[in-house]
């Protein structure tokens, strides 16, 4: 079976949506900072963001491993154990980031927002879904399900800015 990393490399369609409005980019893996985790375990950047946030791989292994994302403003959370599971939350709820309670109504009032600039939002979601081989979550199945991850295993993905050893901030707090 091919990685998802692959089919979204190969698929211009998939690729396209992911970068907007999932603002998510296999080309801009490398982190503006020099960081590790305080766990020492390995820590590897392979997409970003249009703001200079970087999406790593935790630890050994593939597209299983968890997943810390980093913006470029010291903030940092587990969104997600596996690329399918993160990707699930790019395509139901692009907007995670603008979340601050993570309710069904304020992804409801973001949704609206983001549907009055792509009204076909919901087509283009499920047709790479569908491309993905994912089976997609609700919008808010997919924002407890990375809060969960945030405040549970994330407590264990602590990010460090190297040069100085201050730890990132969380950013999803309880």
């Amino acid at each position: 079976m091919q990685s998802l990393i692959a089919t979204i490399r190969e698929q211009a369609d998939v690729a396209r949506f992911l970068d907007w409005p999932g603002d998510f980019d296999l080309d801009r893996g490398d982190h503006v900072e020099e960081v590790h985790l305080s766990s020492g375990a390995a820590l590897e950047g392979f997409a970003g963001d249009g703001s200079g946030g970087t999406y790593f791989f935790c630890g050994e292994g593939g597209e299983e491993r968890p997943i810390l994302y980093a913006d470029s403003e010291g903030g940092a959370a587990l969104l997600a154990i596996g690329l399918p599971e993160l990707l699930s939350l790019l395509l139901v709820a692009p907007w995670w980031r603008d979340c601050d309670e993570f309710t069904a109504e304020e992804s409801r009032e973001l949704a609206a927002e983001y549907l009055e600039d792509i009204p076909d939002l919901a087509a283009q979601r499920d047709r790479a879904a569908a491309t993905l081989g994912l089976t997609l979550p609700t919008e808010v199945d997919a924002l407890t399900r990375m809060r969960e991850v945030a405040l549970g295993a994330g407590e264990d993905f602590v990010l460090i800015y190297t040069p100085e050893g201050n730890r990132y901030e969380s950013l999803i707090t309880a």
